[in-house]
């Protein structure tokens, strides 16, 4: 009787070592990424060539499905999206049930977790996602019909009659969840058939059912309908982010100033105020702007609204300056301080007011007042078409609602996979 005691092969323990770095490595970059999507800074390019290092690490992790799927597994215990979008794009590539379940429950256990599910469902190629997307749809879990529809809106691939059947259905309008994204997808379709849909769902007692079917409206064309924005927009929620980026750009300028200084009455609301400035892209508001690029607090943001309406670029035009003595920076190093958040700002250039105002009173008289602009010209498709092509991220995201606003073309999604 043979009673030997092999020893483990060190070749694999260092191959399993590779593959848990390409997990590792892939998960971390798509995190990166998902901070990146709407960051000042990144511009398409960047986007994809940090798209192709996460490409080339789930490439590696199917080089043996075997090693790269047991590394993910071990990953999914940690319910972090990166992970669960590593684990969800390599399970779906192996074509076998039993990971891809695994994946799916794994991720739908922890809303922290889902983003990534979602994530992979828009990554992947369409023959790979495209099925699995029908198989949502149709499933009787409404969770997987939420990750069928969540996956259409990432991809902005119109399900035809399932949207409308779930929006008839009375079991899928009591999950709210997918309810509320149902309807945010008819607005980024642009399926005017739906609206119907819509006007129900604005009666809803669910508070975001509410407001993504005034937002939707309002891209089918109802701009009435924006006076719904207004408890998003007065108020701290979580929508009130894209309660301001949707209502100051329906909004005419008048409108839109009697709103700006209904904000301003209220001191905690004043970084919305200068968001709010330079989303309605109304000159009057820029030399308001550039008094507030001498408050540390609010310089940096300041001066990306005066370019978002100005188009003057303080970086090329030079209109910078270091950061200001006893503006604070966090985090910080203060084991005391409990706000271990990073600078909303961070990114943005700290604007020089002398410089910035000296250039405005030589260029500001080409500039109308009660006339919107965007990055310094009127809202044109082709300007705007420009700017989703070639502008910066946060750039990307204003040019495509307006263009959206303008027409009757479905909402670009740029936030999606660049080089898909």
């Amino acid at each position: 009787m043979d009673i030997t005691v092999r020893k483990p092969d060190p070749r694999a323990a260092a191959y399993r070592e590779i593959y848990e770095r390409y997990a590792d490595d892939a998960s971390f970059l798509w995190i990166l990424r998902s901070i990146a999507v709407n960051q000042p800074h990144y511009f398409p390019e960047d986007l994809a060539a940090l798209e192709q290092r996460i490409q080339a690490q789930l490439d590696g992790l199917m080089t043996s499905l075997d090693m790269g799927w047991e590394t993910c597994e071990a990953l999914l215990s940690l319910e972090e999206p990166g992970e669960t979008f590593t684990a969800m794009v390599t399970a779906i590539r192996s074509h076998d049930m039993g990971k891809i379940q695994k994946a799916v429950e794994t991720g739908l256990a922890n809303q922290q977790a889902t983003p990534g599910l979602i994530s992979a469902l828009g990554w992947l190629p369409a023959e790979l996602a495209g099925p699995w997307l029908e198989r949502f749809l149709t499933g009787k879990d409404m969770r997987h019909k939420y990750l069928g529809i969540t996956g259409c809106s990432v991809r902005r691939e119109d399900p035809a009659e399932s949207l409308s059947y779930i929006l008839e259905r009375e079991d899928c309008r009591q999950f709210s969840p997918l309810y509320a994204r149902a309807i945010r997808l008819v607005g980024e379709l642009r399926r005017q058939d739906l609206m119907p849909a819509v006007q129900i769902a604005m009666d809803s007692e669910d508070g975001a059912v509410r407001f993504w079917a005034h937002w939707s409206a309002i891209l089918l064309g109802e701009r009435a309908c924006v006076d719904g924005l207004q408890p998003f927009v007065f108020k701290d929620n979580i929508h009130h982010k894209d309660a301001v980026n949707m209502a100051f750009r329906a909004l005419s300028v008048e409108q839109g100033r009697e709103w700006v200084s209904g904000l301003a009455k209220d001191p905690a609301q004043i970084r919305t105020v200068v968001q709010a400035t330079g989303t309605l892209g109304d000159p009057h508001a820029v030399n308001w702007l550039i008094g507030k690029m001498a408050e540390p607090d609010l310089a940096r943001l300041a001066g990306e609204a005066f370019t978002n309406i100005t188009g003057i670029d303080l970086e090329r035009h030079q209109l910078m300056r270091e950061m200001p003595t006893g503006a604070q920076s966090f985090p910080n190093n203060d084991p005391a301080d409990a706000n271990v958040g990073l600078d909303p700002d961070e990114n943005l250039p700290w604007p020089d007011v002398e410089k910035v105002a000296g250039l405005w009173r030589r260029h500001g008289q080409h500039f109308l007042v009660g006339r919107r602009y965007f990055l310094g010209r009127p809202l044109t498709p082709e300007w705007l078409q420009d700017k989703l092509t070639h502008g910066s991220q946060r750039q990307r995201h204003a040019a495509a609602m307006e263009l959206a606003l303008l027409g009757d073309r479905p909402l670009p999604n740029t936030r999606a996979r660049i080089g898909q």
